[in-house]
């Protein structure tokens, strides 16, 4: 694992990063003007001073406008997944979609009892896990060799393999995030502690007034496992083992929604514009629903001066046989750029998901995602089996994968722990995760994940998720889709799939 700051490293660089942050931090506590409070913040060691004593007071956004950005050299997807996890980070990955990873390399732990103590085979078994890693990179190129498509051969990968990561974000994330990675649960995976630690340093380096911050993290309370209580009583109920036997659902899932969320939207919508109560604008928007009532407002409407936008849609409402107020409107609020009415109405989701396409979904940010733990280990009987491979490799694929589980249990017959056998998971392992999304991160997800261009597990999922939302609120649902359904237009240029004749609009 390589990890280098990729931001000047200048002392220079590095004082005028805290002269803007010490400017924030006394923004509220000096008289004057922004500009005037940085003019003055010209000394280094004080505003150090400054920063680490309203930083540690707890006020930790002041340190938000304080930008790093890392390079992650040949961390697993272990790393990945977690590093995504965190809504405030900027991320680029390298794709598996299209890249050949026979090559890649793989990541071999030090494989260690519950306890943390080194087993004395160690070394045996890091030989044999090596060899039989070195065999799952075969199959995938076996795969590839049969012409099955990369990101389809992917799915065999197992979750060692070396990732490639561009990540930045704002010091107060990252202190979050240095803090998860040392102290938290995850902390127990050797590997991501190691994250932790080349972080650590590399953010006392470069944000030096962190430093007695990050010295007292270990001991904060929120570390302790608050909800250990409630596993060991579903542990109770459902046995010590019942992970390993979790179900994979059959398909994804709504599990709840905003009550008419059409008309929620729509309320929301007359609220923000008007400022009458919800009340009053549920009245008004019963009373546009009612043909000769529109019709009658729209003729006082168009006796007003008005532009040219809202009078074609007032005279294409008044001419049309069956006037569609709501329709109308909710077309209209999804052509404007801020559109945060949509926000206004949510839906809950359970979805089955492979690691392989898990990412897809986690690095979407506006949506509120919780995915499990990687130990205690899943079912290993939960994956899922591409189409391609399904069609003449099936029985290859499902050996692959029984011969993975039948490792996977020798090593923790054994005594390795859970932590150090999370990267005998398969990219094509699966397991269900639960996220609740607002109307406007599922119009822009559908946007992007409903094209025929979208890798297909990404796209079934997101397909089922807009014919949900369309049997909930459906002047919503007519309004989801690829660009090309919705809108008639298709952002792909020379890339279009061009199933509708469209190229770029």
């Amino acid at each position: 694992m390589k990890v280098q700051y990729l931001g000047s490293c200048a002392q220079k660089d590095i004082e005028e990063r805290a002269r803007m942050v010490a400017t924030a931090a006394g923004l509220s506590r000096y008289d004057g003007t922004v500009t005037q409070l940085y003019e003055s913040r010209n000394d280094y060691d004080k505003n150090i001073k400054l920063i680490k004593r309203v930083f540690g007071m707890g006020h930790t956004s002041i340190v938000e406008h304080d930008y790093l950005v890392f390079a992650l050299e040949d961390v697993t997807p272990i790393i990945e997944q977690i590093i995504i996890g965190y809504r405030l980070t900027s991320f680029t990955i390298k794709s598996r979609r299209n890249v050949d990873f026979e090559k890649v390399g793989f990541y071999t732990p030090e494989f260690k009892t519950e306890s943390g103590i080194l087993l004395p085979n160690n070394a045996a078994l890091q030989c044999e896990y090596q060899e039989y890693m070195n065999g799952l990179f075969r199959r995938y190129g076996n795969l590839a060799n049969a012409h099955i498509p990369l990101e389809d051969c992917r799915y065999v990968l197992p979750y060692s393999y070396h990732s490639n990561i561009i990540m930045g974000c704002d010091a107060n994330e990252l202190y979050k995030m240095v803090g998860d990675l040392l102290y938290g649960n995850v902390s127990r995976i050797t590997e991501v502690r190691e994250l932790g630690e080349k972080l650590e340093k590399l953010f006392k380096t470069y944000a030096p007034y962190v430093a007695n911050v990050l010295d007292g993290e270990e001991n904060k309370a929120y570390y302790k496992n608050h909800m250990g209580f409630v596993q060991e009583l579903v542990r109770a109920n459902k046995g010590t083992d019942y992970l390993a036997n979790v179900k994979l659902l059959d398909k994804v899932k709504m599990d709840s929604y905003t009550p008419n969320p059409d008309r929620e939207i729509l309320i929301s919508s007359l609220q923000y514009m008007t400022q009458l109560s919800g009340d009053e604008c549920s009245i008004l928007l019963d009373s546009l629903r009612d043909k000769e009532t529109l019709k009658r407002f729209i003729e006082i409407a168009l006796s007003n001066p008005v532009d040219d936008e809202t009078r074609s849609t007032l005279e294409e409402l008044y001419n049309s046989e069956n006037p569609d107020f709501m329709g109308t409107m909710m077309r209209k609020i999804m052509e404007s750029k801020n559109n945060r009415e949509l926000e206004h109405a949510l839906f809950k989701f359970q979805i089955p998901i492979s690691l392989a396409v898990l990412t897809h979904y986690t690095r979407h940010r506006m949506h509120s995602l919780l995915v499990p733990n990687f130990f205690p280990l899943w079912n290993f009987d939960n994956y899922i089996i591409p189409s391609t491979i399904a069609k003449e490799n099936e029985d290859y694929y499902r050996q692959i994968y029984a011969y993975n589980k039948e490792m996977m249990e020798k090593y923790r017959n054994c005594g390795v722990r859970d932590e150090d056998l999370v990267y005998f998971y398969l990219s094509g392992h699966a397991c269900n995760i639960t996220t609740v999304m607002d109307s406007k991160f599922i119009t822009w997800l559908c946007s992007k994940r409903c094209c025929n261009k979208a890798q297909w597990e990404t796209k079934d999922i997101a397909d089922a998720i807009r014919e949900y939302v369309r049997s909930a609120a459906p002047y919503l649902g007519e309004n989801l889709g690829a660009p090309c359904e919705v809108w008639n237009k298709c952002p792909e240029g020379n890339d279009s799939c061009k199933a509708r004749g469209l190229v770029y609009k």
